[in-house]
């Protein structure tokens, strides 16, 4: 055994256990970032398991009315080949399920980084606008519209390293988003998405 281990450690060996050590430190996931492969597709899906929400006081329609979007980060893998994404999942206290969501303003965003705007255009409304089959976020209410944005992972650094984010809905009437909460768990899961994110 003493042989064994001074081989290991021998300066021949020492680098390829290094490599064997750093790949399996790679290999852990993250509690806050879930990877899925998508069955149909292929294509590997990694997202935050704690999005960012967002909310508007419409009182003037009902007490306690109110309008909300989560958002979070998606990273799509096509064999090597990585695309960035903004998922918002678009809901508000009023929503009849039986009418349907309401994607009115939505088709193009500003997000608000600290004051710097970063507008976005609508990829779709499914999966597929990002090559999956399979919704990666769960919806907060069963009526809520799902959206998808086209984003680089610079945007969203900016967004994660920001101390005021903010949304802007840009349709026939501006809707500005207020953070709902701290949201120190969602700013520590985009954190760690960004660290396992390849690029």
């Amino acid at each position: 055994m003493a042989a064994f281990l001074n081989r290991m450690f021998s300066n021949r060996l020492l680098p390829a256990a290094l490599l064997l050590a750093t790949l399996q430190g790679c290999a852990t996931e993250s509690a806050a970032v879930r990877d899925q492969m998508d069955p149909v597709t292929s294509v590997t899906v990694s997202y935050s398991q704690t999005p960012l929400v967002f909310y508007r006081d419409v009182s003037g329609r009902a007490a306690y009315a109110r309008d909300f979007v989560h958002l979070g980060p998606v990273e799509v893998n096509r064999s090597g080949d990585y695309r960035y994404y903004l998922w918002l999942g678009i809901w508000n206290t009023m929503e009849d399920a039986q009418l349907g969501p309401s994607r009115d303003g939505f088709e193009s965003i500003i997000v608000f980084a600290d004051g710097e705007p970063l507008p976005l255009e609508v990829a779709g409304w499914t999966v597929a606008a990002i090559g999956a089959s399979e919704p990666v976020y769960l919806k907060p209410v069963a009526s809520a519209a799902d959206a998808y944005y086209a984003v680089t992972i610079d945007q969203i650094r900016l967004i994660a390293e920001a101390a005021d984010v903010r949304i802007q809905a840009t349709g026939t009437r501006t809707r500005n988003y207020e953070p709902w909460d701290d949201q120190k768990a969602a700013k520590s899961a985009l954190h760690e998405f960004l660290k396992i994110s390849v690029f």
